[in-house]
């Protein structure tokens, strides 16, 4: 058996599973968990496998722990003692709206806990997993860590930074302008707009400066995709961004959708973790508006093409 390959492997589906709580976890991160037995020529059968898996599916109720322990067949509970539990991010160690699940944990008897990252949260950061070994358990830290770190970088931001994760966001025309002659213009497709929608489905809040506000009146609903409208926010030079107010009402992302002196405010001050552009490299006008410029720290980190529209998306350079 070779260990590696097979952690990565359950810690994989720890991270399909995760994903489905994408829309009812928050505030709390998403979460997946696995149990599985691994391969003992002592058992009947003898082969490893998956006896239990949960995923955190709403803020308030059980844990991925929690639900993976519940799944498990009163047949197999006995194995319990043999298994090794898989688990996105490190297992909670304090009482919230739920009991910790490292307390869970022990009490099951599992011999071995492999976690994907360590938890940013205040009230856990390590102590899940200092209270596991503690207790004797095998625990093993940092499978596909980056990719656990990065389903829940919007979590992650939030707590370190005490603020949303920030993604700036607009459509060009091919020739770099928002706009046409300061009009209004269609830029996105019916199918981008649709993935516009989407996005806005996954996140907290949404923002416009006052101009935009007043010359297109955006709605900045969900439309043409299922789920909750996020929070519509309106700026200017007398109504501010407050940070810490969006942090206090546990806002964790923010979309901001502009006009371009909205965008370059958030720009100029560094205050983005993500910038998606789309271009319609179908269309181009005679002037107006020009796009924002792209920060040089501005890395490229996914890039789709769908017809005429491109949609590129950035976050920010590590430092070397």
């Amino acid at each position: 058996m070779n260990q590696t390959t097979d952690d990565e492997r359950y810690m994989r589906r720890c991270l399909q599973l995760a994903r489905n709580g994408r829309q009812n976890a928050k505030p709390n991160p998403m979460v997946g968990a696995v149990i599985c037995l691994p391969p003992a020529p002592s058992r009947r059968g003898g082969e490893g496998r998956i006896i239990g898996e949960g995923y955190h599916v709403r803020c308030g109720e059980g844990h991925a722990e929690v639900n993976a322990f519940a799944s498990v067949s009163t047949e197999d509970e006995a194995l319990l003692k043999e298994a090794t539990m898989y688990v996105s991010l490190e297992p909670c160690a304090h009482y919230g709206k739920t009991p910790p699940c490292a307390d869970l944990i022990i009490k099951k008897g599992i011999r071995r806990v492999v976690v994907g990252c360590q938890d940013d949260f205040a009230e856990v950061q390590g102590r899940g997993i200092e209270k596991l070994r503690e207790a004797g358990i095998d625990v093993t830290v940092g499978v596909l860590e980056e990719e656990c770190r990065e389903l829940n970088r919007r979590f992650f931001t939030f707590h370190r930074f005490s603020r949303p994760y920030i993604i700036l966001k607009w459509a060009q025309t091919a020739n770099g302008f928002i706009d046409d002659d300061g009009k209004a213009l269609q830029i996105s497709s019916p199918f981008t707009q649709m993935l516009s929608h989407k996005l806005r489905a996954e996140e907290d809040a949404i923002l416009v400066g006052r101009v935009t506000n007043e010359r297109e009146h955006p709605l900045l609903t969900v439309r043409h995709w299922r789920g909750s409208s996020p929070k519509r926010l309106v700026v200017d030079r007398t109504h501010p961004l407050n940070l810490n107010s969006l942090h206090a009402h546990n806002i964790q992302s923010l979309i901001v959708e502009g006009g371009a002196k909205t965008l370059q405010s958030f720009l100029v001050q560094s205050l983005w973790d993500e910038i998606r552009v789309e271009t319609n490299l179908a269309l181009t006008v005679g002037g107006g508006t020009r796009a924002p410029q792209l920060p040089a720290n501005a890395t490229v980190v996914s890039q789709q093409r769908y017809g005429d529209n491109q949609i590129v998306t950035y976050r920010k350079k590590e430092k070397d």
